[in-house]
């Protein structure tokens, strides 16, 4: 149990002295005189000197007490006052952390920003401070942490609970221990500053208006002054007109004669609205004579700036700018246009009419026309599309990749050209998709700058699936499918040609396989030539299905296949050969309810640098072919590289049908 808790923290002086009381009546007591013997007499000397320094405690132990409860008193009459200051002041104060939060504010803070005492003390400056203003007050709260500045100024911007922007001054000044000098927490006032922020931004908003008046090369001048009796005019003013200088001073409504009779109701109401308030600024352009007798177009702007208690125009100024140029090519612009008019509906008539789809668009690539064709094919309507970017509209891909044909302007010093790809598809928003061919071209006018594009495409659906359709005939075997002879003969001079040009020796090359059946003789005179041609429709289904997909496989004709083995080793070519071997004696072919048992011999060889010209490479695949067969059937047989069947130096070497 402490002292305190004992008596309260009035009573500390009370209790101090009640013990320095007591403790002088002991000492008194001890005092006294006494018979006792000199036995008592030295105790009674040792009883004195420990009251004494009992006494010389308690004394100390009173002067700490007081010293506490003054210091008490003081610091609960600074809280006192500090918590007054706050709660009183009409300017928001804060003490807020180092990170930004704030710990404790007064009402007049609260009230400025919106919020309840509360509300605003669960959040942190940053989130109080306006985005722009964020960065502001950074650099003196590192200095500040390092020690070097204590306080601080500045203006800044928060936002109200509403969200509304309030500028304010703020000031204050850090809190640090007072041993290790470490920034503890920031005192911060907050002073209303908006409303003379406003004021500020007026008057330079009155400036700038009245400067650019003034700086206008060309630009005459007058002010309009009642106290000075009339209207004075700018040297650059009078000349504009024709008159030497202070001719046309004095009189303020002289200027009102000199405009041209079918402008002045426009004029005078523009006056009137003006000096009565409903307009900000006054503003007109009219016709005025000229000394000489003609009409100058003046474009006059101007503004009261004084008034008397009465709202009575005191003072105003303003300035008149020669605009004639102006107003004469805007005549030629009106003729132009109306000219220019007349050939865009001969030209939108005419897109409206042709068969093809037309897109066009501006140099920002949004869609600024679109024929009925081009609204058919895209499945987007002319009202939908108009204003949209030529992507929500027309997705055009390349048939071949898929990848995305851009539609965009030129490259900066490119020739503008047309773009013509004969193998897009469009595809529409609904997912479905037609072939298209198309001619993008940009727009350049005559400065070189890109203006839009114009796209011309049309449905190329059913052309497009002609084509293919012939293409795949022209390179496939009509019975099977596979590559016919022509076509095959290319793909090899291809890779004879990429051996030759890369130095593929035999350790890395491509194979190539010559096959003839073994036994359909008997299918074709027992099943005639239908059976011999779903025979053969099986090989070839039988071939592709052990080979690898970019493996090449043809028919050359009649039974004879051939294979490219685009890559692998010799020896695994020659497994490659026994699959397919294996796989055309395995058909259990049957024709009418007759089994048939066939089977095929392989002619192998490579293709590499050295290998020779294709029919020499065939030749001697051939030859090995006709190897294997006289070997047995059904099995197959290398042919030695380099050399063809008339000037190799050792016979193709069969492999064993159990190989």
């Amino acid at each position: 149990m402490t002292l305190r808790s004992i008596i309260g923290p009035g009573q500390y002086k009370h209790a101090a002295l009640a013990l320095l009381v007591a403790g002088f009546a002991v000492v008194a007591a001890s005092l006294v005189p006494s018979r006792l013997d000199l036995g008592a007499e030295a105790f009674r000397l040792c009883l004195q000197i420990s009251v004494a320094v009992t006494v010389c405690a308690l004394f100390l132990a009173y002067l700490f007490i007081t010293r506490i409860s003054d210091d008490r008193r003081q610091i609960a009459e600074s809280e006192q006052r500090f918590r007054r200051a706050m709660e009183d002041s009409a300017i928001g104060i804060a003490i807020v952390s180092l990170d930004g939060r704030i710990l404790q504010t007064n009402p007049a803070f609260a009230a400025m920003l919106g919020y309840s005492r509360e509300e605003i003390e669960a959040l942190t400056f940053s989130q109080i401070t306006h985005p722009d203003d964020l960065h502001l007050g950074r650099e003196t709260m590192e200095s500040m942490r390092a020690g070097t500045v204590n306080a601080f100024q500045f203006e800044k911007r928060y936002l109200k609970k509403d969200g509304a922007p309030i500028w304010a001054n703020l000031a204050g000044s850090v809190i640090r221990d007072e041993k290790s000098r470490r920034p503890l927490y920031l005192v911060s006032q907050i002073e209303d500053i908006d409303a003379r922020k406003r004021a500020e931004a007026r008057i330079t908003e009155a400036e700038t208006r009245w400067n650019f008046a003034l700086a206008g090369a060309g630009q005459g001048v007058w002010d309009f002054d009642m106290r000075k009796g009339g209207t004075t005019y700018s040297p650059t003013w009078v000349k504009m007109l024709g008159y030497g200088d202070g001719e046309l001073d004095g009189d303020p409504d002289r200027w009102l004669t000199m405009i041209h009779p079918d402008d002045r109701a426009a004029v005078a109401e523009a006056d009137r609205a003006h000096l009565d308030g409903q307009t900000e600024f006054f503003e007109a352009e009219f016709r005025m004579r000229h000394k000489d007798g003609r009409w100058v177009w003046i474009l006059d702007r101007g503004k009261a700036i004084e008034r008397d208690a009465d709202g009575q125009l005191i003072r105003a100024i303003g300035s008149l700018t020669d605009i004639t140029r102006r107003k004469q090519a805007e005549e030629r612009l009106i003729v132009s246009a109306a000219m220019l008019a007349d050939e865009k509906e001969r030209l939108r008539v005419t897109l409206q009419s042709i068969g093809d789809a037309v897109i066009c668009t501006d140099a920002a690539n949004r869609v600024t026309f679109m024929n009925p064709v081009a609204e058919k094919l895209t499945g987007v309507s002319d009202d939908e599309a108009l204003g949209k970017t030529l992507s929500h509209v027309y997705w055009a891909v390349d048939e071949e990749t898929g990848h995305r044909i851009g539609m965009t302007r030129p490259v900066t010093g490119e020739e503008a050209r047309s773009d013509q790809n004969s193998r897009a598809v469009l595809i529409r928003r609904d997912d479905t998709c037609c072939s298209i061919r198309q001619v993008v071209s940009p727009i350049i006018n005559e400065r070189n700058e890109f203006g839009g594009l114009v796209i011309v495409f049309q449905d190329f659906t059913d052309a497009r699936a002609l084509q293919r359709q012939l293409a795949h005939a022209a390179a496939h075997d009509a019975l099977t499918g596979l590559a016919n002879r022509s076509s095959f003969i290319r793909a090899m001079e291809e890779l004879v040609d990429q051996a030759r040009k890369d130095g593929t020796m035999a350790g890395d090359r491509h194979q190539f396989m010559f096959i003839d059946l073994d036994h359909v003789k008997l299918v074709n005179d027992t099943g005639g030539h239908a059976a011999g041609d779903a025979l053969l429709k099986r090989v070839a289904e039988a071939v592709r299905g052990v080979l690898g997909s970019e493996d090449i496989v043809a028919r050359l004709g009649g039974n004879e296949f051939a294979v490219i083995l685009k890559s692998g080793s010799a020896a695994g070519a020659r497994l490659a050969a026994r699959s397919i071997i294996d796989a055309i004696a395995g058909l259990n072919f049957t024709w009418e309810g007759r089994p048939h048992a066939i089977g095929a011999s392989i002619g192998l060889t490579a293709i590499c640098a050295n290998c020779g010209e294709v029919d020499e490479i065939i030749a001697r695949a051939d030859t090995a072919c006709y190897a294997a067969k006289a070997a047995g059937r059904g099995c197959v047989c290398v042919a030695p590289d380099g050399k063809t069947a008339d000037d190799r130096s050792e016979p193709p070497k069969p492999l064993a049908a159990a190989s």
